[in-house]
């Protein structure tokens, strides 16, 4: 048996796989970007990125697009440097750019076009570290939910031949407010649609599992902030439960470390933007903030779906 996404992949020759949230979103695609290499697959790797790009001594190819390459600095926070040098040890070289997250929907979506023709991708990936790309924006609790459906919403009309979701982490983003129980609604809603592609989950005994968790060891010793999500979603692979802590940074907190998070979602891309709400509020942004001065005002002026629920589990 396979799920619909894997059969859905040969189709594809050369792909972009792209962090969707940015910062360490990128991260979750590790297992992907292995399994398709092993099909003789070309991949470029890309994120929305949280870095001081300006400043990282790396080519900007396009307004608020940027190349890392072996030139880039050694800054106190950059996800996709740490990727490159790793992936190097890994003999592996692929094409990766970070973009400005100071970017809207109109500008973001030309750097998709970009990279499009740039590399002629047949085939987009978003992932996400978390599940908050799966809200559709009219739920009590979204957690950082802007920057990821300003990454879906510039993608889906990019002009990709085939474009799909996968989340990952289910469960990690409760420190962030997320509301799970509109969040498995909209799952529901997407599987009536015929948009949800199915899911499996990572395991350190897969060679793109164990791939995965050897990156997490290497940025946990070269990286100055560490992914409070990836490692999450590492220990839950490695059996870990409950209020378990391998960060510094998560001390004082309480942690649900469970087997949800290593649970890969697939999704058809376009459905998801069609169910996002304030999508015709955003599409014109120029900016990140004119995004978000939308966003929030679509927000203040429109009712929640029901409040937050516990799952009855």
């Amino acid at each position: 048996m396979q799920i619909p996404f894997f059969q859905k992949i040969p189709q594809g020759q050369r792909f972009l796989l792209a962090g969707c949230g940015g910062g360490y979103d990128i991260i979750t695609a590790i297992p992907l970007y292995f399994y398709l290499k092993s099909l003789g697959k070309e991949v470029v790797l890309a994120n929305l990125s949280f870095t001081d790009l300006a400043n990282s001594n790396c080519e900007m190819v396009l307004p608020d697009c940027y190349l890392i390459d072996g030139k880039a600095k050694n800054l106190a926070y950059f996800p996709e440097k740490l990727l490159r040098d790793w992936l190097k040890q890994q003999n592996e070289q692929p094409m990766i750019y970070a973009f400005r997250n100071s970017v809207g929907v109109q500008p973001l979506r030309q750097i998709y076009q970009y990279l499009k023709k740039q590399h002629c991708i047949d085939t987009l990936v978003l992932a996400d570290g978390g599940t908050d790309s799966l809200m559709f924006g009219d739920e009590l609790g979204v957690a950082t939910i802007v920057e990821d459906s300003l990454s879906i919403l510039a993608s889906a009309k990019a002009g990709f031949n085939r474009a799909y979701l996968m989340a990952v982490g289910f469960g990690v983003e409760k420190f962030h407010g997320l509301d799970h129980y509109p969040c498995l609604q909209n799952i529901a809603t997407l599987t009536k649609k015929g948009a949800y592609l199915g899911a499996f989950s990572l395991t350190p005994d897969m060679a793109e599992g164990q791939k995965y968790l050897d990156f997490l060891a290497y940025e946990k010793q070269n990286a100055q902030r560490n992914s409070i999500v990836n490692h999450s979603i590492a220990n839950a692979m490695c059996g870990e439960f409950g209020d378990y802590h391998s960060l510094a940074q998560t001390k004082g907190s309480e942690q649900f470390i469970n087997p949800f998070m290593p649970l890969y979602w697939h999704f058809e891309l376009q459905a998801i933007a069609q169910e996002i709400v304030f999508a015709d509020k955003v599409e014109h942004s120029q900016t990140l903030q004119a995004f978000y001065d939308e966003y929030e005002i679509y927000r203040l002026k429109n009712r929640r779906r029901k409040g937050l629920r516990e799952l009855p589990i």
